[in-house]
């Protein structure tokens, strides 16, 4: 027929279009999938970068081409959609039933590629997004800090200050904190050997009593050291006597 001679003209520039469709999105996928990546590592880039003088020029000229990009991809994706609803609704025409399954199965694929440039283009576009308003937010972050920074000089050398002078009496603390552990551990110490000179005084006490012979020798020996300590005492005191005499004769 007429209509089966026409239909049998347009299937395959409707293959020829889908294919040209296809190619070009191919093609604006990979330059998208490029801005974007540019565009994450051109912030990158300024995150580790501390001068303020920075252009803002690049990354403004990257959201006008990701806005145009955008616009055209989604303009080729809606085009491909239709040859696709075209190439479906020949499917069902009437006399084609012999080519039925082979048209079926172009049909297929060329659906099965639109899903996937259409999920690529949207994950991409996510993820674009996302890095723009990450960057966004923490750019915000540090304009108020470099703001706040700048505004508060003065406030920031006396912060300063404090913070040392507050290092200072911490350092301090912990050296009293370290001299009141030292003493008290010399406390304990004494406390100790003063317990052990008592029980050996008391043990000496026992034995003198046990035995008075020996408790008189001690006496003997007390009364010797305090006599040499007296002798001792005396020769110091008239040696000194002697020494200022002749010092302001």
């Amino acid at each position: 027929t007429i209509f089966g001679d026409v239909s049998m003209k347009t299937q395959p520039d409707l293959r020829k279009q889908a294919r040209q469709l296809e190619n070009e999105l191919d093609l604006k996928l990979v330059s998208f999938s490029k801005l974007c990546t540019s565009y994450s590592s051109s912030r990158d880039g300024r995150r580790g970068d501390s001068s303020d003088t920075t252009p803002l020029l690049p990354n403004s000229t990257q959201d006008r081409m990701f806005e145009t990009m955008s616009v055209e991809i989604e303009q080729l994706l809606a085009k491909l959609t239709g040859v696709n609803d075209k190439m479906a609704e020949y499917t069902s025409t009437p006399g084609v039933t012999s080519l039925n399954a082979a048209l079926m199965h172009t049909l297929q694929r060329h659906r099965d590629i639109l899903q996937d440039y259409t999920h690529e283009f949207h994950k991409t576009k996510s993820n674009f997004m996302a890095i723009r308003e990450r960057e966004d937010l923490l750019g915000s972050v540090r304009k108020d800090i470099e703001t706040y920074k700048s505004g508060s000089g003065v406030n920031n050398r006396r912060t300063e200050l404090f913070l040392k002078e507050h290092e200072h009496l911490r350092n301090s603390d912990r050296l009293i904190d370290d001299t009141i552990s030292i003493a008290m551990a010399t406390k304990e110490n004494m406390t100790s050997q003063r317990g052990f000179l008592k029980s050996i005084q008391s043990r000496v006490n026992t034995l003198a009593n046990r035995f008075p012979a020996i408790n008189n020798l001690i006496q003997r020996i007390n009364l010797r050291k305090r006599r040499d300590s007296l002798i001792l005492g005396g020769v110091i005191g008239i040696c000194t006597i002697l020494l200022l005499l002749y010092a302001f004769h």
